[in-house]
């Protein structure tokens, strides 16, 4: 073989090699998303700390390459990236999420109002309606049951969830939860303006009753004991945030909950939007089955945050006129924290600029958080 022939032949395979020899329609369409993703997250500030992550990480997942048994793909084990995935499929970066998130979570609007619970609860009859509605467009049950817990529009949750029932929709199930948290400020304005009245929309709620310490501190403990006793299978990520809460509250780890709430979160963050971005592989990800998980997730999505809505009309019903709530703040009872909250709030000072119901609307959004996990470990215990 003559030198041009050898150096042909070693070009030809160094081309065959390359993303471009093996780049599709699928993956070019999986980069624009996440190009696009990126776009929103900077240019429009929506949920930056969410859409980089992910948007870059399927960027990563969506580079084509040739089988060179190099184990690069986060499908191969003993990769970097698989490695990496670990966490979401054993379900490890959502519980250290939930310490993280109980660290930096302050109760006392839940614990003043224990009866926002119930609105927490309302809105996970999202999670349930999605499970309903994924049956009837032709899903496994354990399938359906991963893919409704987008309704609860809690991230970590349907990570943890969908990696037990249903990996191989981890990375659809994922994305379109955290998406659609990321367009809680662009889906949710409408949902409140038309179900709601003018009238409705400037009540102002009375202050929450001061809490004491000792209530803040016992809080953890009795929301422990009562929810993963009634569905043990939600102790992986209730046993977490409760525990995440009492280093905040017990005033003597204070150490233990700055780094929960600080650099454990950002980094676990970090490592689960990337992975789960990269999951997204055009070869697993492009499918006609993912499309109907984003449309069972804008569906639920938009029903939890109308029976939020509806809940809190309906028990305005029986309420003196002093003791009303603003229904507004039915809309924070998905699981999204803090932004469901805060756009309670927003909506509130469009009308009323001196309305202040972050503090009131906290208290469903806290609910719906704990709810989500509740429902997580029920649809566990009964698809697993």
């Amino acid at each position: 073989m003559d030198f041009l022939s050898f150096l042909g032949e070693n070009v030809h395979t160094f081309l065959m090699h390359t993303g471009f020899a093996n780049f599709t329609v699928g993956h070019l369409i999986m980069i624009v998303i996440g190009v696009f993703l990126i776009y929103l997250a900077i240019s429009k500030e929506l949920e930056p700390l969410i859409l980089i992550p992910i948007g870059f990480g399927i960027l990563i997942g969506n580079i084509p390459f040739n089988e060179l048994g190099l184990q690069m793909g986060i499908y191969e084990d003993g990769s970097v990236l698989n490695t990496l995935y670990q966490g979401v499929a054993k379900g490890w970066y959502p519980a250290l999420i939930f310490l993280g998130i109980g660290a930096v979570t302050d109760f006392s609007a839940l614990i003043s109002n224990p009866k926002l619970m119930l609105i927490g609860a309302a809105a996970q009859f999202g999670i349930f309606g999605a499970y309903i509605l994924a049956i009837l467009l032709g899903f496994e049950p354990n399938q359906a049951g991963a893919i409704g817990i987008i309704g609860g529009a809690d991230g970590p949750a349907s990570v943890f969830l969908s990696s037990k029932l249903a990996p191989n929709l981890v990375g659809a199930v994922a994305v379109s939860a955290y998406i659609y948290v990321a367009l809680i400020p662009v889906i949710q304005p409408i949902i409140m303006r038309l179900l709601t009245t003018e009238k409705e929309r400037v009540i102002r709620i009375k202050a929450p009753r001061a809490v004491s310490q000792t209530e803040k501190i016992m809080f953890p403990i009795i929301g422990l004991l009562l929810t993963c006793l009634l569905v043990p299978a939600a102790l992986p990520l209730l046993g977490m945030l409760f525990f995440g809460n009492i280093l905040r509250e017990s005033g003597v780890t204070r150490k233990f909950a700055e780094t929960a709430r600080g650099p454990l979160i950002d980094i676990v963050s970090i490592l689960l939007g990337v992975t789960i971005g990269a999951a997204t592989q055009a070869n697993y990800f492009f499918k006609i089955s993912t499309l109907k998980i984003f449309l069972i997730g804008i569906v639920s999505f938009i029903f939890a945050t109308a029976m939020g809505i509806l809940l809190v009309k309906f028990f305005n019903l029986f309420l003196k006129q002093e003791s009303k709530l603003n229904p507004l703040i039915g809309s924070a009872g998905i699981a999204a924290l803090p932004g469901a909250a805060r756009i309670s709030q927003a909506m509130a000072q469009k009308f009323d600029p001196k309305n202040h119901l972050q503090m009131h609307a906290w208290g469903p959004n806290l609910a719906g958080l704990i709810g989500s996990a509740i429902a997580a470990g029920i649809l566990w215990e009964f698809l697993g």
